[in-house]
């Protein structure tokens, strides 16, 4: 669709991979041969052909590194950096043309795709902030969703679940209840939620955190932020509901000074489980 696989780039003369080779050349004054062809991986003699031609149509210039003769510095002659200027305005343009046709939301959409494929295929990144703040208007329907998805996929936890879960939202009173959502680059990317069980008890609810975000420290976060949000109401005691097979939430409870009150043994989607209840004083 953007031509990547013709003969000739942007209707230029120039090969794909030629046309990267200027487009790395365009952002540095000057490039070592051998950092051009690690960073693009190309074949030592390739690069060298690509070298010779951009050479012979006057696109570059060649030299010898004042620091070590043995080296090589490549870089765009003023008719290369046109030449590059050109296939840069193009691809733009055919870029624009076709996003054009597509909704704001749509093109939001794509940009998000590329976002998630960069970084579940690209090299680790370093570890990202992340936000934590209050629910918005849309979030609820979120944390019902994304329950339903995640217990399903990761535990073949049914429907039913994920109507507890819509009950649950749907009881929150936030004049009286607190909860909290956690954003990694601008998305949703866990919750908890703190709720009135009686005068002096409050109740931990509904802690999630996205696959692609564990490993953060956002669920420790997010149990803090309940504790913290209980003693300032002053309740004296917080309780949580549970099943023994959430073995990373159970730590985050256990780290935060939950202890096992009560065990007893139920179903999910015909599946036993090991329903549990953790609490501890304030």
């Amino acid at each position: 669709m953007i031509g990547a696989l013709q003969a000739g780039m942007l209707d230029s003369p120039y090969s794909l991979t030629e046309v990267r080779v200027l487009f790395e050349l365009a952002q540095a004054e000057r490039m070592e041969t051998g950092e051009l062809r690690g960073l693009l991986d190309l074949d030592a003699g390739y690069l060298s052909r690509i070298l010779a031609r951009f050479e012979g149509d006057g696109l570059i210039g060649r030299e010898r590194s004042a620091s070590d003769a043995r080296k090589q510095l490549v870089r765009l002659t003023p008719e290369g950096a046109e030449v590059f200027a050109g296939l840069d305005r193009r691809s733009a343009e055919e870029i624009g043309r076709l996003l054009s046709g597509l909704p704001e939301a749509d093109q939001e959409r794509l940009v998000a795709g590329m976002a998630t494929i960069r970084a579940l295929l690209g090299p680790a990144r370093e570890r990202e902030p992340y936000v934590i703040r209050p629910p918005r208007t849309g979030d609820l329907g979120w944390v019902v969703y994304r329950h339903g998805v995640l217990y399903s996929e990761e535990y073949g936890w049914g429907t039913e679940f994920e109507q507890l879960v819509s009950r649950i939202v749907g009881e929150l009173d936030f004049s009286r209840d607190a909860g909290w959502i956690a954003e990694v680059g601008g998305e949703r990317a866990g919750c908890v939620f703190c709720v009135r069980q009686d005068d002096t008890t409050a109740k931990l609810r509904m802690l999630l955190v996205e696959p692609s975000a564990r490993g953060l420290g956002i669920g420790r976060r997010l149990v803090d932020e309940c504790l913290r949000h209980a003693r300032a109401e002053g309740y004296k005691r917080i309780t949580l509901w549970t099943r023994d097979s959430l073995v990373s939430a159970r730590r985050i409870y256990q780290a935060a000074g939950f202890e096992l009150e009560s065990e007893e043994t139920g179903t999910e989607n015909g599946v036993e489980v090991k329903e549990q209840v953790w609490s501890r004083d304030l």
